[in-house]
């Protein structure tokens, strides 16, 4: 008789992409299953040639691929090895994106623009995506964007429990902006902690201004929590107001780690003591004169995938 992780491991498969595939061999290490094997290459004029090189008929696939930097040639690739697992018969095909890029661009807010995050699902749905398993969308409501079933997990258990190892005294968690009040108030709930909010205006796409502060941080040990950080200037900027206003130190933690070169320029010359991210997204570049911590979802990632292919809740992973 055969051996019933045997047979799982048979009727499962993981692949990967080139965004990210540090992170899709820690989650097939996690699964204890080897990665599929997929060709990718690019033609001489840059288009995106891929090849799955094994059998996938009526397998539960799944193809783990954030699209970070840089974004178009990723969600192509993506797309492409969609297509070619529809083609090939899979029985099922997730798309696994630990960061799910455009979502910044999810409404109207100006005339004649294009809301870029919808866009993105339809074309996921178009190529043969079965279920979507993400992490920390930008906006909640970017679920309705799908008419197929999305999994939304949070990087929280994750990054309170680096941070509850710090027995940080007096520890205030804090919103950078308005849009991140709900998630501060649920790492302060996590943590104990009290809650404070930095509210600010958004000049350009990398230039922030800070207006006021609502709570108290004298004397406290702050954590700015956020979503996404790219140019690092929504982070330093609020940190400069924490410091002004009495703030002991000043952490920052962000799921997603899009960090360009300004951003690390930035956060070297800011009052953050320490950057806690997570993997979902390579770092680009390190600088020594940053102190960051990466943490890794790969297990979160990888019991979300193994549930998901046993058909069983995957709501017990929302808490530590």
């Amino acid at each position: 008789m055969m051996d019933a992780g045997l047979m799982e491991s048979e009727s499962m498969r993981i692949f990967t992409g080139s965004a990210n595939p540090e992170l899709a061999q820690r989650i097939a290490d996690y699964l204890g299953i080897p990665l599929g094997k997929a060709l990718i290459n690019r033609f001489p004029d840059g288009e995106t040639w891929v090849k799955i090189q094994e059998n996938v008929r009526g397998k539960d696939v799944f193809v783990v691929q954030p699209t970070c930097s840089p974004p178009n040639e990723n969600l192509m690739e993506l797309l492409i090895m969609i297509d070619a697992l529809r083609r090939a018969s899979a029985a099922r095909i997730t798309a696994v994106m630990p960061f799910y890029g455009y979502a910044r661009q999810d409404r109207k807010d100006q005339p004649r623009v294009p809301i870029t995050a919808k866009l993105v699902a339809n074309l996921l749905v178009a190529a043969g995506t079965n279920r979507l398993l993400t992490v920390d969308l930008h906006a909640q409501q970017l679920q309705g964007f799908f008419d197929i079933p999305v999994d939304h997990l949070y990087a929280s258990p994750v990054i309170v429990k680096y941070l509850r190892e710090k027995e940080l005294k007096n520890p205030v968690v804090v919103s950078p902006d308005t849009g991140g009040l709900k998630m501060a108030h649920a790492y302060s709930e996590m943590l104990g902690a009290g809650l404070a909010l930095v509210a600010k205006q958004r000049k350009g796409p990398c230039d922030v201004e800070a207006l006021t502060m609502v709570g108290d941080v004298r004397g406290c040990n702050c954590v700015l929590v956020d979503d996404l950080c790219t140019t690092a200037g929504t982070l330093t900027t609020a940190a400069a107001i924490l410091k002004a206003n009495g703030a002991e130190s000043i952490y920052a933690a962000v799921s997603h780690a899009v960090l360009t070169e300004m951003g690390f320029e930035r956060l070297q010359n800011s009052e953050i003591r320490e950057l806690v991210v997570t993997d979902t997204v390579p770092l680009r570049k390190t600088n020594d004169k940053v102190k960051v911590a990466v943490l890794s979802v790969a297990g979160l990632l990888g019991e979300a995938i193994l549930r998901i292919h046993d058909n069983q809740s995957v709501s017990s992973l929302f808490k530590l």
